[in-house]
């Protein structure tokens, strides 16, 4: 597998191209396919591919070794997801977060030991100053100005050293609304948890991903509800 270096605006232009690479595929394979089946289905697929660039390296290289089993394991998430739709459609819960395939990525609550665990495990990508200041073109001084104004998250990666997930950038600058999830959730490894997995205050939705499409009042105020009280 591939190593990308898609992150922000980028992230949702890849996203956008498998999708309409997907559905181009389909329609020439099958002509009498549903349209909204067609889009549904690049959706399915941009958001996989968009989810595994973000994966950790670790991650990444445990998916690499299991290449026989992709297809079967494939198969599984998309029998979920059929069932999860079906049930959800009979009990006309439509606008609910599929609560079956997001068991598994609530939110710890702020007394879970972020600390114990290792950052390319649960942050994504993640870089030092170095790589900021060589890929994304940003000065070293303006990287701390942002960290001491909390406008962008930084992680503790033993002793002193910080890195920054690079999901919070676009175009070279992190999102707005960062600052004002960290003066709301306080600990920096809790926010950028809480922004990188479906929340239910937003609906199943992604607060990180709200943020890079500007609806940052939507994800202020539900980082107030999840706040600790």
């Amino acid at each position: 597998m591939s190593r990308f270096q898609t992150t922000g605006r980028g992230q949702d232009d890849f996203a956008e191209m498998v999708a309409e690479d997907v559905e181009r595929a389909l329609a020439r394979h099958d002509e009498a396919i549903n349209q909204s089946t067609v889009v549904s289905l690049g959706k399915i697929a941009a958001g996989i591919a968009s989810a595994v660039t973000l994966l950790s390296p670790k991650h990444q290289r445990a998916i690499d070794a299991i290449h026989a089993d992709l297809p079967g394991l494939a198969s599984k998430f998309v029998r979920a997801l059929a069932a999860e739709a079906a049930r959800r459609s009979e009990a006309g819960t439509t606008g609910n977060p599929p609560t079956a395939l997001l068991a598994n990525e609530t939110p710890p609550s702020p007394s879970d030991d972020l600390e114990s665990m290792l950052i390319e495990d649960w942050a994504g990508r993640v870089a030092g100053s170095t790589y900021l200041e060589e890929n994304l073109h940003i000065a070293r001084s303006t990287l701390h100005r942002w960290q001491r104004r909390n406008n962008v998250i930084a992680l503790r990666k033993g002793g002193r050293k910080h890195v920054f997930p690079l999901a919070q950038f676009v175009d070279g600058r992190p999102v707005a609304g960062i600052s004002d999830v960290l003066s709301l959730i306080g600990n920096p490894r809790l926010a950028w948890l809480w922004l990188t997995r479906p929340a239910a205050q937003l609906d199943g939705r992604v607060p990180i991903d709200l943020l890079r499409a500007d609806q940052i009042d939507d994800v202020v105020e539900a980082a107030r509800v999840f706040a600790p009280g």
